[in-house]
């Protein structure tokens, strides 16, 4: 394969501390799920922006080769479970909005993007991805 794109980040303190580049452009202070905390993430939240970003533009991908120009949405619902075997597992909810797109053309659409999208090749078979269409 030909890389296209790398980076890094850098986490200190597990889910009580901070993740960030290595140039400082990207710097979060993490916490574990529950509470608000301001000016606080928790990786639950970061993996569920990276995952619906990563699934749109697969999706915009799927429809520009159609020629559909319609506006797209998708929300992803990271959640975190608790497996009395092997500790913690997360789940994610990928519901789909496609404007001026009739449902049947859309669950196609989704379910082409769900083929193309990294994230969704790098969670199959590892994890639950339910994907639903608005």
């Amino acid at each position: 394969m030909k890389k296209i794109y790398s980076t890094t980040i850098i986490n200190t303190g597990g889910r009580e501390g901070e993740v960030f580049s290595p140039d400082k452009s990207f710097s979060y202070q993490v916490t574990s799920p529950g509470p608000h905390q301001e000016n606080k993430t928790n990786p639950e939240q970061l993996f569920a922006a990276a995952y619906s970003s990563c699934f749109n533009s697969a999706l915009e991908l799927v429809m520009a080769k159609q020629k559909i120009t319609s506006k797209s949405t998708v929300k992803a619902t990271v959640s975190l479970f608790s497996d009395e075997q092997s500790g913690f597992q997360v789940g994610v909810v990928l519901s789909v909005k496609i404007d001026d797109v009739d449902r049947e053309t859309a669950e196609e659409l989704v379910k082409a993007a769900h083929e193309v999208c990294p994230y969704s090749k790098a969670t199959r078979g590892n994890i639950s991805v339910e994907l639903e269409v608005e």
